[in-house]
């Protein structure tokens, strides 16, 4: 039986990856502490955890139709984002993949009412919310497996969390040993661009808006204390800060994890920092001592009809 053995809110701004000289130029003087968070995240978890497959979260990847699942044996070449080429530019990536458990995560798609298809294809596009961190998380660890899963920008709160209960339960049906990390900011609104190049630097002063900051610090107030309730339950609030892909990465993690029954607390490297408007941060969830709690079942999976004779109209809100 599977589980998942950790899972994190990691930030992958281009800025982690550009070279010390021109982070420091941005900032002041000074560097990026995510840099150095994501280095220290990867000797306390990534160098030292028993995992055997990474799941990302894409907040980068977004689909229409249905979610999208990376089923390749293998992915590697060469990245240049169309979004900022002059920053990513020719970086290289090579990882395995894990097609067993990315065909497991889409058949039961069915069982959760949402829709997911495993797509093996070697063109399909990457995006840099899965090479940047791969680069500091995963490079040169080659016998772990990588696979990512894109977020669907038709889907509401609702439809990313079923997209959770699946991936958890095709999790639980493995034999894997599974990180997952949701790889997006919190919230997410950008300077113009006539202003931005005034608001490049780290410090939050230069978030979009004080309130967007405040909600951010209320937010990690609640993961440093385990509260993924009062997250779900403020989401529509939440919202009128535009987290980036509606928070979807987050949403399906949590999904996986119990919901508001999970009560994981976080562990942050580095300071929560500016990129020209957005909210970035790297947390990190360990498994609990007794594991993260199942996932719920959603209204149409057939074994909590089984089990209990009727639809759950709870989950169904």
């Amino acid at each position: 039986m599977g589980e998942v053995v950790g899972a994190g809110l990691i930030a992958h701004v281009p800025t982690i990856v550009l070279p010390e000289e021109i982070r420091r130029e941005l900032n002041r003087g000074e560097d990026t502490t995510l840099v150095a968070g994501l280095q220290q995240l990867r000797k306390d978890v990534f160098d030292t955890v028993d995992y055997d497959t990474v799941v990302v979260l894409d907040s980068h990847w977004a689909t229409t139709v249905e979610f999208v699942v990376t089923a390749q044996s293998r992915r590697a070449g060469l990245f240049t984002s169309e979004e900022l080429p002059r920053g990513m530019s020719k970086r290289p990536y090579d990882f395995p993949g894990d097609p067993e458990l990315a065909h497991l995560i889409a058949s039961r798609a069915a069982g959760h009412g949402t829709w997911i298809t495993a797509i093996e294809d070697d063109h399909l596009p990457i995006f840099y919310a899965t090479t940047n961190v791969w680069e500091f998380l995963g490079q040169g660890l080659p016998d772990k497996k990588w696979i990512s899963i894109g977020v669907c920008q038709t889907a509401d709160t609702e439809d990313n969390l079923r997209l959770g209960r699946a991936l958890g339960d095709a999790i639980a049906e493995s034999d894997r040993r599974v990180l997952l990390i949701a790889s997006g900011a919190m919230s997410h609104t950008f300077w113009p661009l006539r202003k931005l190049r005034d608001h490049e630097a780290a410090g939050v002063e230069h978030i979009f808006t004080p309130e967007a900051a405040a909600a951010d610090a209320e937010r990690l107030e609640w993961f440093a204390t385990g509260d993924h309730a009062r997250v779900l339950d403020t989401m529509p609030e939440f919202y009128r800060y535009k987290p980036e892909a509606r928070f979807g990465h987050y949403l399906m993690m949590i999904g996986a994890l119990g919901e508001g029954d999970c009560r994981a607390t976080s562990r942050q490297y580095g300071e929560y920092e500016n990129s020209v408007g957005t909210g970035q941060v790297h947390l990190w969830f360990d498994r609990p001592a007794d594991g993260f709690p199942r996932p719920r079942r959603t209204p149409t999976d057939p074994d909590y009809v089984r089990q209990t004779g009727g639809p759950d109209l709870a989950a169904a809100g």
